[in-house]
């Protein structure tokens, strides 16, 4: 099922009206090689959005977590996933009201459980080091007591996941794991050449930059091929040219023109995606 043109023009029109700043993110020295199969990146290339967030924060069992309606009620949610930065980063709490003003009950948990997000003024030579506790496939229990709260106290029976950078990994660790899980969107999450990535259970999307050195394009065409290889359940495997990581929730629209259709497209693919399944 594709958006309908009301659905389109909310999409459009809180696109346009972010409000974002002028203050480019740090960037480490050798960033570009630091992606590879044994290391989530540092998804800092961007910006960080200045925008308070629609929802509220909740209690979830042992977690926190940012919860955001539709205007109507729904029984679709979905369990937006976070990146290094936390599940704080406004520009993941706008991508969640943007869920939910298409009909989803968007729910954003603390998958670090309390510990601290990475910060832009962190030596990333500790980067490994921080990582060591917040591992994207380490998240079961946290994942259970979402799907929980989203079934009991929020009525969903169709329920769909995306997560970006470090949270494109912990989807596509959705997408292995939890058949219940209607359908994923992986977002520029790295990508591990082991043999138990590529047997999904949930039909699911992954979203790539062309530009992106972190995640180079022959790791993405060994993904798409060992899919189609191994893979029983639907995916697609989507490359946008001259994007680089992070363009999807955390790139500067405005930065240059030409990047603005790719930034939406990728958006609406994501609604689309979810759309198509429940």
């Amino acid at each position: 099922m594709t958006l309908s043109l009301r659905q389109s023009n909310v999409l459009i029109q809180l696109v346009s009206e972010l409000r974002i700043t002028d203050q480019a993110l740090f960037t480490a020295t050798g960033f570009e090689e630091m992606a590879n199969e044994a290391k989530p990146c540092p998804c800092d290339i961007g910006d960080r959005m200045e925008y308070g967030g629609l929802g509220e924060e909740v209690q979830i069992e042992h977690i926190k977590a940012y919860v955001t309606k539709p205007s109507v009620d729904s029984d679709k949610a979905v369990i937006v996933i976070h990146d290094i930065f936390g599940w704080q980063l406004p520009n993941t709490r706008y991508m969640a009201d943007l869920l939910a003003s298409n009909g989803y009950v968007a729910v954003c948990p603390d998958l670090f459980v309390g510990k601290e997000p990475w910060s832009q003024s962190n030596d990333w030579s500790t980067f490994q080091k921080w990582l060591e506790d917040k591992k994207a496939t380490n998240i079961n229990k946290e994942v259970d007591a979402v799907l929980k709260y989203l079934s009991q106290k929020c009525g969903a029976k169709r329920i769909v996941a995306v997560g970006f950078c470090w949270g494109g990994v912990a989807t596509h660790h959705l997408g292995l794991h939890y058949p219940q899980i209607k359908a994923c969107v992986s977002v520029y999450g790295i990508i591990r050449d082991i043999e138990d990535r590529y047997n999904l259970q949930s039909p699911t999307l992954f979203i790539f930059g062309e530009k992106d050195h972190i995640i180079p394009l022959d790791q993405v065409n060994v993904l798409e091929k060992k899919l189609q290889e191994k893979c029983t359940a639907d995916f697609q495997v989507k490359i946008f040219p001259g994007q680089t990581h992070g363009f999807v929730h955390r790139k500067r629209e405005d930065i240059n023109p030409n990047d603005k259709p790719f930034i939406q497209e990728a958006r609406m693919d994501l609604l689309n995606w979810f759309n198509k399944y429940v």
